[in-house]
């Protein structure tokens, strides 16, 4: 047979189309090419395929061998096609039964010996194979990989000798097991924290409802140990977020950490770019905001960073994902994470602390608090002072015992099953068309926000966002309705927007 299909997957984003690889041998010039649209690393392909070939003591066909990874428009990148392109070559020239590789997909880029080495991507290929009832075949490196998902049937080899034995029949693989996640406990403890009430109970109010906070206070307060300690009170990740959240690590670094199962925590340095922050290049590569999808995203100094650094988090912030355009295709990443940002109250760094004096003139600390732009506080649902606590607090071995997170995330998972049980989503997902429905309130405390938010000169949507905040704040109080107290509460946590009116 003088033609052979071979399935692949090409990588785009978080997606993996298939690819189809046709061989075809004719008489001709002895030559290979390859069309559809290959880039430099695929083109080179023929060279790696030629010499694993004979390496592994098979024929390489003297004939005109024209490859086409179809379809044709989309492109093709990187090395992961050599091991498809060099089993159609060896199918075609009926070396192997071309109908064996009906039911399989190949990936895997190789070495000039025939070994397979590791690509990026197993796991978005993987999971798009067993939506198509098919195997996958992958280097043996990738296995674990791939095997994450519970649908998936993996194969690991490590040579194009032990594929084609085993296409031959002459040599049986097993499906690789998935391998359980290892346990992990955190070290980071919201009992660690000494004092600062107030930050902590904000801290719970993020965590219940999935919503954003801003954190001011002195250096040394406290903020960044709290923001740390977020993840250890959020409730786990189901096994479809976490499988989100490892093909994000997959297509980005390759490889996929141990801890794959647990909430992201990214942190940047204030120097990070626009482009580092939510994704770029080209290829289009995942950036902080869709590596910490359904996990934390904390910056730190938060004046500090660009103002189109700040800007760009704006849309991600309420769709929940990020497209990036190119010239000739667009790709987009999830990004679906809860920002927690932390602040001094001014360039010193001691406005309003009374062990401290402060440094700066008004027009300074006015200037400082305006390089964060309205659009974006008014995406931050609480606003917490973090006061410098008590020495005595901090240095007194028979201080009170504090709350765990064990503690806390018990309410935070209590509050967060309301939520589910009456709605289907978290509270900071509700739209604008369902709040009338799940936040309705009486005339009474209707009336009283409608004042507050007119006296404050809130925007229409920081009305929404202390809506959802009130929301949150009944179901830690296992209330079915929104109370006065609760409006109350939520609206206290708009302080900046007080200060910079």
């Amino acid at each position: 047979m003088s033609l052979a299909i071979v399935y692949t997957r090409a990588q785009r984003g978080i997606d993996a189309p298939l690819v189809t690889v046709e061989t075809h041998l004719s008489n001709g010039l002895p030559g290979l090419s390859i069309v559809g649209l290959p880039e430099a690393a695929v083109k080179e392909s023929k060279d790696r395929v030629r010499s694993a070939i004979i390496n592994s003591h098979f024929e390489f066909p003297t004939r005109k061998i024209i490859i086409n990874l179809a379809p044709a428009d989309l492109p093709k990148e990187g090395g992961r096609f050599d091991l498809a392109i060099a089993l159609g070559i060896l199918a075609a020239s009926g070396q192997i039964p071309a109908d064996a590789l009906a039911q399989s997909e190949f990936l895997g880029e190789l070495a000039l010996s025939g070994c397979l080495r590791p690509i990026k991507g197993a796991l978005p290929a993987a999971v798009k194979a067993s939506e198509e009832n098919r195997y996958i075949v992958v280097p043996e490196a990738n296995a674990a990989e791939a095997a994450l998902s519970k649908s998936s049937q993996v194969l690991a080899v490590d040579h194009l000798l032990t594929v084609c034995a085993h296409l031959h029949g002459r040599q049986t693989i097993t499906t690789f097991p998935m391998q359980p996640p290892t346990p992990q406990t955190s070290h980071l403890d919201l009992a660690d924290v000494r004092g600062q009430p107030q930050a902590k109970r904000a801290l719970e109010i993020a965590a219940a409802g999935g919503h954003n906070l801003l954190m001011i206070g002195p250096p040394g307060t406290g903020k960044t140990m709290l923001a740390s300690r977020l993840p250890s009170i959020l409730p786990p990740l189901t096994e479809k977020e976490a499988l989100q959240q490892a093909i994000v690590q997959s297509i980005s670094n390759g490889r996929i950490p141990a801890d794959w199962h647990r909430r992201p925590f990214r942190a940047p340095h204030h120097t990070a770019s626009a482009v580092a922050m939510v994704g770029g290049g080209n290829p289009p590569r995942p950036g902080e905001i869709s590596l910490c999808h359904n996990g934390v995203l904390f910056l730190d100094e938060l004046p500090e960073f660009q103002r189109q650094v700040l800007e760009v988090l704006r849309e991600p912030l309420e769709s929940g994902e990020i497209t990036i355009s190119r010239a000739s295709h667009q790709v987009c990443f999830p990004a679906r994470f809860q920002l927690v940002t932390a602040m001094n109250p001014c360039p010193c760094g001691y406005h309003g602390d009374t062990r401290h004096p402060c440094r700066c003139s008004p027009d300074q600390v006015l200037r400082y608090r305006h390089k964060i732009s309205g659009p974006l506080l008014d995406r931050i649902d609480l606003h917490v002072q973090v006061n410098t606590p008590a020495l005595g607090l901090l240095i007194n071995q028979q201080a009170p015992d504090e709350e765990s997170s064990d503690i806390v995330r018990a309410r935070v998972q209590s509050a967060r099953q309301r939520q589910y049980q009456r709605q289907g989503v978290a509270n900071y997902c509700l739209n604008n068309q369902q709040l009338p429905c799940y936040c309705a309130l009486e005339n009474k405390d209707q009336l009283w926000l409608e004042k507050a938010i007119d006296k404050l000169l809130l925007s229409a949507r920081a009305y929404h966002r202390v809506l959802r905040l009130a929301r949150t704040i009944a179901d830690l109080a296992q209330d079915d309705r929104i109370a006065t107290e609760h409006l109350q509460e939520a609206l206290a946590y708009r302080s900046l927007d007080k200060k910079k009116r």
